[in-house]
């Protein structure tokens, strides 16, 4: 059982489903080739997959080319269906830093196959995830600046303010799909950057005003 926190205010919470949106940034859709969607791409990682601060992403043999993505994390506070996008921020109990692990090669061999690529997604390690700051600490989740450094170097700095579907929108139409339940994390999508990782790498994920992680990469 995985949990996260929000130390502010000495809740925690254990980790249910955690929902991810891909394709939400125009840039980083153009540098991996890929399609504009119609509507937001959801993909599912396992809470498993979550590490926390001072952890290590442990690339599985099956992979030569992992990626990473930073993320805002948004954890869900409460129980919704069909929640309208004005009521959608009220079910958020807090934001996060999250790094959306990718075994880039593995993804790209089963989407040419027709295949779902949950393996590239929901390996174990694949979700570094920072401490929450609660939801009224963050005065729009719309004004934030990602940034991650690799081995010191910035690789993604990126405004949240480009998001295609903004954190009220994603809530709204993920709720049209599936119950969300207090615990539920969502991963809003990554701005442009990403790039591979190898053993001996350092990671740091930084949104200001949100919080930080760091992890270092090595083989299993």
């Amino acid at each position: 059982m995985k949990t996260v926190c929000i130390p502010s205010t000495d809740n925690e919470f254990i980790i249910g489903k955690i929902l991810c949106i891909g394709r939400n940034y125009v840039e980083h859709i153009k540098e991996l080739g890929n399609e504009t969607p119609s509507d937001p791409v959801v993909f599912m990682k396992p809470a498993s997959s979550v590490i926390k601060d001072g952890s290590s992403v442990i690339i599985p043999p099956i992979s030569t080319d992992c990626h990473y993505e930073a993320e805002l994390a948004v954890l869900v506070a409460k129980e919704g269906k069909n929640i309208s996008e004005i009521e959608a921020l009220s079910y958020i109990a807090g934001y996060g830093v999250a790094i959306d692990m990718t075994l880039r090669d593995v993804q790209d061999s089963l989407k040419k196959k027709g295949l779902p690529w949950e393996i590239a997604k929901g390996f174990d390690t694949a979700c570094p995830l920072s401490d929450f700051v609660s939801a009224a600490e963050v005065a729009d989740p719309q004004n934030l600046t990602i940034r991650l450094l690799l081995n010191g170097k910035e690789k993604q700095n990126g405004s949240t303010g480009l998001m295609i579907h903004p954190v009220a929108k994603i809530i709204s139409y993920l709720s049209g799909i599936f119950t969300l339940e207090e615990g539920d994390i969502i991963l809003t999508g990554t701005p442009a950057g990403v790039g591979r990782v190898i053993s001996g790498d350092k990671m740091e994920a930084i949104i200001e005003g949100v919080g930080k992680i760091t992890v270092t990469v090595a083989n299993s």
